[in-house]
């Protein structure tokens, strides 16, 4: 099964691209944005709204579906499209990260980690090859490397060693996956030290894959320091393969990554705020809960066309999340969704006109950040 990656345009003032990619659940147009369904879900939403939303591709994670329910019943069930009921491409991370959020309940080694269940204190024991051996079983599109993410800030030394064990393990997951439908991505690590990602760089992309990720960033760093990593890090991956930035995805840091050249980026932002009654809009991020908005009969943004801008208002929206009612997390949550996905559409759409700078430029007159 080969997975083609066709690099269709390139903006002419930016590093920002056009492509597609081919899987055995579908194509995706990039850039693209991916929601994340942590748990074989994405949280209030159904896969007949995702698609309304324009989600092309979706990412569960390896870490918490081994804890729960067991990547064995989801391969008993034929694995995780039939068992979500999701028919195009998904996208697994390895757990690594979440297992070295894990802090003073794992014990890393040569051989893989050693970590306490969140959920119950248990212990467990993930390498290289048992998160691949998991992920196959999951049986996703695309299937991320067991690496280690270093914390921000940390020594060069320790980043070094980090990114170092983190390519021993992919030749080791290289070797560990059987499955020919099934794409793997290395991921560069490297910390905030340029001498350190280029290092890395090299390293990963001498083992020939499928696509690349960059890891280890919007891990705590200022934004300048994120922007400055990841516009040095892009150039150095090979042009013909996909590009992926890991947990990024307010709209300024996509817009700002596709400049750079990036083409998948995944995070639980949007879902997250949205449960917390914060909305993405044209004009900035609005806390539809505050007390402005008791009597506000209008969209929660008036230039929006979703489901939700179309037939619910500020003011009965606050009154759902107030009152913890679900229909009131699943509006926020469709909203902030699709107004990501367009924006996305929207960058595409500027990249084939050759427009991308000046569509850029128009985001942030009328984007201020909170209000």
């Amino acid at each position: 099964m080969s997975f083609e990656f066709r690099l269709l345009k390139k903006d002419k003032d930016s590093h920002a691209r056009l492509g597609e990619l081919d899987t055995p659940h579908g194509m995706i147009q990039t850039p693209i944005f991916m929601p994340v369904g942590t748990q074989a879900t994405v949280k209030t939403m159904t896969p007949e709204e995702l698609k309304e939303v324009g989600a092309q591709i979706i990412l569960s994670n390896t870490y918490h579906l081994y804890l729960r329910p067991g990547h064995q019943l989801i391969e008993k069930a034929g694995g995780l499209h039939s068992f979500m009921n999701w028919d195009r491409p998904i996208l697994t991370d390895s757990g690594g990260f979440q297992v070295f959020s894990l802090n003073d309940l794992r014990d890393i080694t040569e051989e893989g980690v050693t970590f306490s269940s969140h959920i119950d204190g248990s212990r467990h024991f993930i390498s290289p090859e048992k998160a691949t051996q998991i992920q196959m079983a999951l049986g996703a599109d695309i299937i991320m490397a067991f690496d280690e993410c270093p914390p921000y800030p940390a020594e060069d030394d320790y980043v070094q060693k980090s990114l170092e064990r983190t390519t021993r393990w992919l030749k080791r997951c290289k070797e560990a996956l059987t499955r020919d439908d099934q794409a793997l991505f290395g991921i560069v690590q490297g910390g905030m030290q340029k001498k350190l990602r280029e290092q890395s760089v090299k390293e990963i992309t001498d083992i020939d894959l499928p696509g690349y990720a960059i890891g280890g960033l919007s891990v705590g760093e200022p934004k300048e320091i994120m922007y400055d990593i990841l516009g040095f890090t892009t150039p150095l991956l090979p042009g013909n393969k996909p590009r992926y930035l890991m947990g990024v995805g307010s709209p300024e840091d996509l817009i700002e990554g596709v400049m750079r050249g990036i083409d998948m980026f995944d995070c639980v932002l949007p879902t997250r705020i949205a449960r917390n009654g914060s909305v993405f809009t044209q004009l900035g991020q609005m806390q539809v809960r505050n007390a402005t908005y008791e009597e506000d009969f209008t969209p929660i943004d008036p230039y929006c066309d979703c489901y939700t801008c179309r037939n619910y208002t500020r003011a009965y929206i606050r009154h759902l999340i107030k009152r913890n009612e679900i229909l009131g997390f699943r509006l926020t949550t469709y909203h902030n969704l699709y107004f990501l996905l367009k924006l996305m559409e929207k960058m595409r759409a500027a990249i084939r006109d050759n427009r991308f700078m000046e569509f850029r430029r128009e985001f942030y007159q009328q984007y201020k950040g909170k209000i």
